[in-house]
């Protein structure tokens, strides 16, 4: 899964860099299409992930507990694959913190289809400041 999200996101910013350089936006307009497509796939497979993560790491906590109480091989062994589980299971954050860069990335397609969006860390562009306004209060 994780070779997936990086070909596709390698394509995306591929596509976004010759877009940079005058590319149609027809192409653009395709790349949102397959992109938020491809974000769609992702919730059942973050969730899936977050599930089998949280089970691995309850059974790894009751064995644990268990060769506490009841101190034998078996329950060591039993304590030791489970937490080889686990830590498998830890690199759930890498899907996350990809999926959370793919949301930047189709904001990024959608800025450059002139469209309303936010702008991530680039708080130097007034676009995407907050003006202060009469009253005190501020705006977009």
């Amino acid at each position: 899964m994780w070779q997936t999200m990086q070909r596709h996101e390698a394509f995306v910013r591929g596509v976004l860099k010759k877009a940079a350089q005058g590319t149609r936006s027809a192409d653009l307009v395709g790349l949102r299409i397959l992109h938020d497509r491809q974000i769609r796939y992702m919730p059942h497979e973050r969730l899936v992930h977050l599930v089998v993560a949280m089970f691995a790491a309850a059974f790894l906590l009751l064995s644990l507990g268990f060769a506490c109480v009841r101190p034998s091989w078996g329950s060591a062994a039993l304590a030791l694959l489970l937490l080889i589980l686990t830590s498998a299971y830890l690199n759930y954050h890498r899907l996350e913190n990809g999926v959370q860069r793919w949301y930047h990335l189709a904001n990024r397609i959608s800025l450059m289809l002139g469209e309303v969006a936010y702008k991530y860390g680039d708080e130097t562009d007034p676009r995407f400041r907050m003006q202060p306004r009469e009253g005190g209060r501020a705006t977009a």
